[in-house]
């Protein structure tokens, strides 16, 4: 028997009684939501003979391949996979044209090596996001917008395989008692992934890629993102060691913005990174990952990154740099901040900088100290200097839309004060035409950029120029 039948076997068997009639149910229930979707376009290599010939060879090279073989090593065993294929067809007296031999060749390395039918996905730079919704509805990100693909996967178990490939490597697992799971491919691609009972149209997968070449600050310039003039300040105050807190709604582009922020960081400090998955791709030489780890099958050795940002203080840290802050971690981060450890970054979704420190006292107050509200926002205030607030345009485009200085507190409300603003001038095929502006106003801690012996001209600031905001 093949390995790959034998896999479909062991994924495929049920238990009997009651549970057969839990999952018969189950079964028919998401027969009737799948129904009523429209069924996905079928592309010609899965039709007819030619799926059924795919099938059958790729079922006899894996029936064939040492299952000692050390996969990792690519190219060796892909040579393996090209000898065993070409060894095949010719058994089989199969008729190939050249296109169709490598189309074919292609497809089932795929399956072997890669992520199946999301492997040329994958290796298409234009393409941001990945969304699996079931075995025959996938969808991709392309220039800020969604669109649907000719491709799909056999059926769910077929998607099972593909998810278990991804989460098995990292420790981590996915099953009925743990039906959700965060992973990261190796090129740091973000993983999420979500099976029945908890989704009801089969396993849902959404991967956000990480472009091959990191996006630079020149790219983002060209790009409208923000201005030269915004670039420059903000790279004086990740030298001069602010705090600096990266909000925006989900796919605004966060964590692009916070690795091209901490490019700025001094090649010789210790920086400590701690993330759910580790997504940041930082340059310098001196930096220690961490990454929150979920509990087992026991519901143990959970490692959260409140546990994680606190066991950070222990470990010399100069900058700690917390991929998103989302629950009672924020106390901790704070307190971070406010002890000595200058020049953190964190991110945090939400949808204007007011909004921001808001969220973060709400999340504070998750951490169960019965602290008043006063006291929250007096370390809010004193822990945090600089709020960059981006967006997701409608028509696609991510920009910084807000550079907003925390002021310090007037009585029992935060102050905050924009130092940059986007200012949008209008549309023009259908592309939203605006800028970032400087508002005139210098921000309070111009004394701390000062004396690390950096010095902004006024021009930055709009101070001497006659500007409309």
């Amino acid at each position: 028997m093949s390995l790959l039948k034998r896999i479909e076997q062991g994924q495929g068997g049920t238990g009997s009684g009651q549970s057969s009639d839990n999952q018969g149910a189950e079964s028919s229930r998401l027969s009737s939501l799948q129904a009523r979707r429209v069924n996905a376009p079928i592309t010609s290599p899965q039709a007819g003979s030619y799926f059924d010939l795919k099938t059958r060879v790729q079922n006899k090279l894996l029936s064939e391949l040492d299952p000692s073989m050390d996969i990792t090593r690519t190219e060796e065993v892909r040579r393996t996979i090209q000898d065993l294929f070409e060894q095949i067809l010719a058994e089989e007296n199969i008729v190939l044209s050249r296109p169709e031999r490598a189309r074919l060749f292609e497809q089932i390395a795929a399956e072997i090596l890669g992520l199946g039918p999301l492997q040329p996905l994958l290796e298409d730079d234009t393409i941001t996001e990945i969304m699996v919704n079931g075995a025959k509805n996938i969808y991709i990100e392309r220039k800020g917008k969604v669109h649907r693909v000719p491709v799909t996967f056999e059926n769910n178990d077929h998607v099972m395989r593909i998810i278990d490939r991804i989460v098995a490597p990292l420790g981590r697992r996915i099953d009925e008692s743990s039906p959700y799971v965060d992973a990261r491919l190796p090129d740091g691609s973000r993983v999420n992934a979500v099976i029945p009972p908890i989704s009801l149209v089969g396993p849902v997968l959404t991967i956000r890629k990480f472009s091959r070449n990191p996006i630079t600050v020149e790219q983002l310039i060209q790009f409208g993102s923000i201005t030269q003039e915004a670039i420059q300040f903000l790279k004086a105050c990740v030298e001069s060691r602010l705090n600096i807190i990266i909000s925006g709604g989900t796919g605004s582009g966060k964590t692009t913005f916070l690795n091209i922020l901490s490019g700025y960081i001094p090649g010789d400090e210790r920086i400590i990174t701690i993330e759910n998955a580790a997504e940041l791709q930082l340059r310098q030489e001196h930096v220690v990952t961490l990454e929150s780890r979920p509990p087992n099958i026991e519901g143990r050795g959970e490692i959260t990154i409140r546990d994680l940002v606190v066991n950070s203080l222990r470990m010399r840290p100069e900058r700690i740099i917390v991929g998103e802050i989302r629950d009672a971690a924020a106390l901790d981060m704070l307190q971070a901040m406010n002890t000595g450890h200058d020049g953190s970054m964190t991110t945090a979704h939400s949808n204007s900088p007011r909004d921001t420190l808001s969220r973060i006292e709400t999340m504070t107050m998750m951490a169960g100290m019965e602290l008043p509200v006063r006291a929250i926002r007096e370390q809010v205030s004193s822990a945090i200097d600089l709020v960059v607030h981006q967006e997701r345009m409608r028509d696609g485009t991510r920009k910084v839309t807000h550079i907003t200085e925390v002021s310090g507190m007037e009585g029992e409300v935060i102050t905050m004060t924009d130092i940059f603003v986007f200012e949008q001038t209008g549309i023009e095929n259908a592309q939203i035409v605006g800028r970032l502006r400087p508002t005139g106003l210098r921000p309070k801690f111009m004394d701390k950029i000062e004396a690390t012996g950096i010095n902004l001209p006024p021009s930055i600031f709009g101070i001497g120029e006659r500007r409309r905001y």
